[in-house]
């Protein structure tokens, strides 16, 4: 088995209006999914981030405050799966609440360096 980071890209929430009702609903399908993959014991973790972002760029070190409202898509969270390749990923992911909203999950293999000591 081999470790996957999904990466969860689309709008904050905050900017896109959704009621109180809309996100208690949302968070509802976020947590169901969580459970599932929990369940069938593929989850190794993942958080929601804060939509503030601060970069840090190039050589000078230049420093930007951003917040959602300053860039299209954020990276909203991730989760840290194992499965046998992409496919497998893939078919995970179809379970992912936010398409509706325009959202992006990305997948990533983590790569194993080894450690030569």
């Amino acid at each position: 088995m081999k470790e996957f980071m999904m990466i969860f890209v689309g709008a904050d929430y905050a900017d896109l209006g959704l009621s109180p009702e809309e996100l208690q609903n949302r968070m509802g399908k976020w947590f169901a999914w969580g459970n599932k993959m929990e369940q069938a014991g593929i989850l190794r973790g993942g958080n929601a981030l804060n939509p503030q972002i601060r970069r840090i760029v190039g050589e000078n070190r230049t420093v930007t405050d951003l917040s959602s409202a300053e860039v299209k898509e954020i990276i909203g969270g991730y989760y840290l799966v194992v499965a046998n390749d992409f496919d497998a990923v893939e078919k995970i992911a179809q379970d992912f609440p936010d398409y509706d909203l325009g959202g992006t999950v990305e997948i990533r293999e983590v790569t194993v360096f080894e450690d030569h000591k």
